[in-house]
């Protein structure tokens, strides 16, 4: 609820109020900084610390914002503007969303100021600024590919690079190895960690007791976070007077009923991830990601036997193969009488069938890899009958 918004349109408080007064059944509040005290700053203070980084840098600057972001995207092109630089939006997200802020007037644009990113080569490195996306690391990002030297747009030393965003939780990682690719190449990168170019767009504690008070909603549900933002978002709501049994917290697929004035959680239905795979969707599950966990990581070791029907003796075999174990093929020879012993014993005790024989073999050679190596690669039994 920013106070000094940029566009100047208020959060209309009078509007929460008049639907308090007529009666909130359930209210559903954004919980990412509910752990954070105090209040955002507003979206203005960052102004200067931009002016700053602007008037300091020698070469290209590259800002990378969410595409959603338009009021931070105005005060990137109002210094770009005021420092004499032209600006090319990089990346289709980016290119499109500012295309329609522009359009509805959300979004102010001074003549000329904004070019096309293939018209970049014809001016110098310090009359340019590039937005893109890509601020949270993600890999097919703009931002991310430039740090991957993956992008038609090479970082150079000297140029400036503008992370103007906080980092998600469970980003951590894939931001700093942004950051430690573009800084690899010579870049100087600005984050929140070193200067105040970013403020959240997510409510602080402050106010979200200050919403609930003036809501005054008879249940509430906490979401948009991990379950620690979660919780602390639903304390807060107990404190301003929120019945502890009229709040809920539930996960995605839970099933929350609101029948007399009260909100509970009912039952659940199947719901998660849809995997994409080649053309087709949602045919990959858990199961076959784990199978490819194990062969990325571990390998594959094949072992092949053929085996009398009537007698459930060897008769061929068995022939040991891996790939991508880092096994040579040679050492398991010393596995190869171990296999023989236990498929002898087996067949002693009647028994023939292949498929008990299959986990008979992968469970033999499964603990011979794993007591040799340290290792648990995939291990595909084939057992013929004769």
């Amino acid at each position: 609820m920013d106070q000094l918004p940029l566009d100047g349109r208020l959060t209309d408080l009078h509007a929460f109020a008049r639907l308090s007064e007529e009666g909130i059944d359930l209210l559903l509040s954004d919980s990412t900084n509910a752990e954070v005290p105090g209040f955002v700053p507003p979206e203005r203070d960052i102004s200067n610390v931009l002016r700053t980084v602007f008037a300091n840098a020698q070469k290209r600057i590259i800002v990378a914002s969410f595409a959603s972001h338009v009021h931070r995207i105005q005060q990137i092109l109002d210094a770009a503007h005021e420092y004499g630089r032209r600006v090319a939006f990089v990346g289709r997200s980016m290119v499109r969303n500012m295309g329609i802020a522009r359009d509805l007037g959300y979004l102010k644009v001074p003549a000329g100021l904004v070019v096309d990113v293939k018209t970049l080569d014809d001016l110098p490195d310090d009359e340019v600024v590039l937005v893109c996306t890509g601020s949270q690391g993600e890999p097919m990002a703009a931002l991310s590919r430039m740090a991957n030297r993956d992008h038609q747009i090479r970082i150079v030393p000297g140029d400036t690079v503008i992370l103007a965003s906080s980092l998600i939780p469970g980003n951590e990682n894939a931001v700093y190895r942004v950051i430690n690719g573009l800084t690899r190449w010579g870049a100087n990168v600005v984050h929140k960690g070193n200067a105040k170019v970013h403020v959240s767009g997510h409510a602080s504690a402050g106010e979200l007791l200050y919403f609930y008070n003036i809501c005054k909603p008879k249940n509430l549900m906490p979401v948009h976070g991990e379950w620690r933002h979660l919780r602390a978002n639903a304390e807060l709501g107990a404190l301003t007077g929120v019945p502890k049994d009229h709040i809920v917290i539930a996960e995605d697929g839970v099933v929350v009923d609101l029948i007399d004035g009260k909100a509970k959680i009912v039952g659940k239905v199947q719901a998660g991830y849809v995997y994409v795979d080649g053309l087709s969707v949602g045919d990959v599950t858990e199961t076959h990601l784990k199978d490819r966990r194990i062969l990325g990581d571990e390998g594959i070791i094949s072992v092949f036997i053929v085996i009398d029907t009537s007698s459930g003796k060897i008769v061929g075999g068995p022939h040991i193969q891996a790939r991508g174990s880092g096994i040579d093929d040679g050492a398991f020879t010393a596995v190869v009488p171990k296999v023989e012993e236990a498929l002898n014993k087996s067949a002693q005790d009647g028994v023939v069938e292949p498929h008990q024989l299959q986990q008979l073999v992968r469970r033999t050679v499964g603990k011979w890899v794993s007591d040799t190596y340290r290792r648990r690669p995939m291990i595909l039994p084939v057992v013929v009958e004769v």
